[in-house]
């Protein structure tokens, strides 16, 4: 995954700003989808391609900061960079501290659109990425018993194979079947991988 797979969302209701948009942002080489109303937006979204949203701030129906909510229910984290004719300050804040990635106040110069586009895309493509490791991480795991499951997560907490023996009431030599099994399904060598795998799939071992 690279920014040649990013799409890169316009979103605004004056026609000609989307054109102008667009065509600077096709320029650089980015791939655009260029949409003049926030349900068009929500409609079409792909949540699976990474890229960011360049979204109008003020517009009929639905605004900016309504689309952002939107997005925020629907736990999808597009980075949105926010354009607004009236710098209102009050809504910027507002916006950042919903998590937008930018807010930009119209006209904006081109290589500031551009470099906030470039980065936004960039988080984009990170966030892809984990959101991949993650299932795949998850889809690895479900691969083990419950009782494999057991003393992964055991000796993903630092246990050696006598104290998760006496922990899961059952002798050396079965935790030793049980780790060799689960280190072959989950196709790694070590234990630190084996917690590594654990924490990926957003699921932290036993303390103790």
């Amino acid at each position: 995954m690279n920014e040649q797979d990013a799409l890169i969302y316009i979103v605004d209701d004056d026609a000609a700003m989307r054109r102008s948009l667009a065509y600077l942002l096709d320029s650089a080489g980015w791939r655009t989808q260029a949409l003049a109303s926030g349900r068009e937006f929500l409609d079409s979204y792909d949540g699976h391609v990474p890229g960011c949203l360049v979204l109008d701030v003020m517009m009929p129906l639905m605004g900016g900061m309504e689309i952002q909510l939107s997005l925020g229910e629907r736990a999808i984290g597009l980075p949105i960079i926010f354009l607004s004719a009236h710098g209102d300050l009050p809504m910027a804040v507002q916006a950042m501290k919903r998590g937008a990635f930018d807010f930009l106040e119209k006209p904006c110069k081109d290589h500031v659109l551009l470099d906030a586009v470039g980065r936004a895309v960039r988080q984009s493509i990170k966030q892809c990425l984990d959101r991949q490791q993650l299932a795949a991480a998850r889809e690895r795991l479900k691969l083990l018993t419950s009782r494999e499951r057991e003393v992964a997560e055991c000796l993903a907490a630092g246990e050696n194979n006598k104290t998760i023996a006496r922990r899961l009431d059952i002798s050396d030599k079965t935790v030793q079947v049980h780790r060799q099994h689960a280190m072959e399904k989950l196709g790694v060598h070590s234990t630190a991988e084996i917690a590594r795998l654990i924490l990926l799939a957003g699921e932290p071992p036993p303390s103790g």
